[in-house]
């Protein structure tokens, strides 16, 4: 059954209003905290380290968020919107107070936090959109998102270019962000998780969020759909990230032969996929709500491989620039389905766990894969990187043929019963 019209219409709302902050969030975690401790205080590569890898840090803690969710009691939104409240408070103070620790402190706190949700909003997409029209809502929030991330990235760039000391003000900034990110939550519609009794007998509060994360964990053995997708997810996320920091060391470093100006590195890193991805953003929203999703899914994950081996296998500007738009174009759907993927296949009442742990794998490979990609730097050439990637990927799309095979037999199977269930209806009424 749909949900109610006002619910939908309030969520997508507040949805969309908390896009543009989300974006500045975006627009911190991606670029503007680690400047400031590179730039302006001068921090430790420790320090650096714990900054970069906050949302990967968020990630793997959102399988103990959302049991923890469960023993609150409380509606998912209320839950999101103090832990955004949360990373308010760690920004205004660090504006305050500008020390490295505090800095630290603030990052991990604010940026995990905004990552660790993922599953409670992806929850509420599934409570509050309807599966018809739930790909197309949720884009339209990313576009936005995505121009507020662009605004802010060329704001606070010209902020900081102005003088370094400015950066207090883009502190500020960000916490006022999160600020506005937590009432946008606070409004939107949404209900507590069902508990899982089970799980909870005989334990306390503390044991039941801890233990419950780790639990949730046998869904991986129960369902096989879900075993597979996430083996999937793991080789292509895994060679996506890999890939991902070698873009700019690939144009910048003279090793290579391109050795490109940083505005050039901006027009293949960031401007052209940026705009190939707010174009396109909305039209990988239609075709989530129509389209077959194992066929989407090795379509985007085809339009990945190819973007490497366009980017790293040759030095043509030709061949910068396809894969440019290749990846842009992929990474358009990619994020939609990555947020949205488990609603297709997840039971109602349990599509948190299992986003939960989606959101886990995704934080693994976020840790391992760079450390692992600049390894093989010293040991391989970039396009053979590239070439090994491409094969992950194109692995990735292999084992999901006989998924989508046994999917679209059961789905056969569902529609020729319930053809012969009407027919024997209307023979009863006849």
């Amino acid at each position: 059954m749909d949900p109610d019209a006002r619910v939908t219409a309030l969520t997508s709302r507040y949805d969309q209003l908390r896009a543009v902050p989300q974006g500045i969030i975006e627009a911190a975690s991606t670029t503007f905290l680690l400047l400031i401790a590179v730039k302006a205080l001068n921090a430790d590569p420790t320090s650096k380290a714990l900054i970069a890898a906050a949302g990967n840090v968020g990630l793997l803690l959102s399988l103990w968020l959302v049991p923890a969710a469960e023993q609150l009691g409380r509606p998912v939104m209320q839950v999101a919107s103090w832990l955004m409240l949360g990373g308010a408070v760690a920004m205004l103070l660090v504006a305050a107070v500008p020390v490295v620790p505090l800095l630290v402190l603030a990052t991990l706190v604010g940026i995990g936090a905004a990552n660790a949700i993922i599953p409670l909003m992806t929850s509420i997409y599934q409570d509050n959109y309807p599966p018809r029209m739930r790909g197309r809502l949720v884009s339209r929030a990313f576009v936005i998102r995505v121009i507020a991330a662009s605004v802010c990235a060329e704001l606070g760039g010209r902020l900081l270019t102005e003088d370094i000391a400015n950066f207090r003000w883009l502190l500020l900034c960000f916490g006022l962000a999160f600020g506005a990110a937590a009432y946008c939550l606070a409004r939107i519609p949404s209900q507590a998780l069902r508990r899982a009794s089970l799980r909870l007998t005989g334990q306390s509060a503390l044991g039941a969020t801890f233990w419950g994360a780790l639990d949730s964990l046998r869904y991986v053995r129960a369902d096989r759909t879900l075993r597979w997708m996430l083996a999937s997810w793991m080789l292509m996320g895994f060679a996506n990230l890999m890939m991902l920091p070698l873009r700019v060391e690939y144009l910048a470093n003279p090793r290579y032969g391109l050795a490109l100006s940083p505005q050039q590195i901006a027009l293949y890193t960031l401007l052209i996929p940026g705009l190939v991805r707010l174009l396109l953003s909305p039209l990988w929203g239609r075709l989530f709500d129509r389209m077959d999703f194992f066929a989407m899914r090795i379509t985007l994950n085809t339009g990945f491989a190819l973007s490497i081996l366009s980017f790293f296998t040759g030095t043509s500007q030709f061949g910068l620039a396809l894969g440019a738009i290749i990846f842009g174009a992929s990474a358009a759907g990619g994020e939609l389905v990555w947020n949205l993927w488990v609603t297709k296949f997840a039971p109602p009442e349990r599509v948190a766990e299992y986003m939960s742990i989606h959101t886990f794998f995704t934080g693994v490979r976020g840790v391992l894969a760079p450390l692992v990609a600049f390894q093989l730097t010293q040991q391989l050439s970039i396009s053979q990187i590239a070439l090994i990637c491409a094969g992950l990927i194109g692995l990735a799309s292999v084992i999901l043929l006989p998924e989508s095979r046994r999917n679209d037999r059961h789905t056969a199977r569902t529609k020729g019963e319930a053809t012969r269930a009407g027919e024997e209806t209307s023979r009863v009424r006849e």
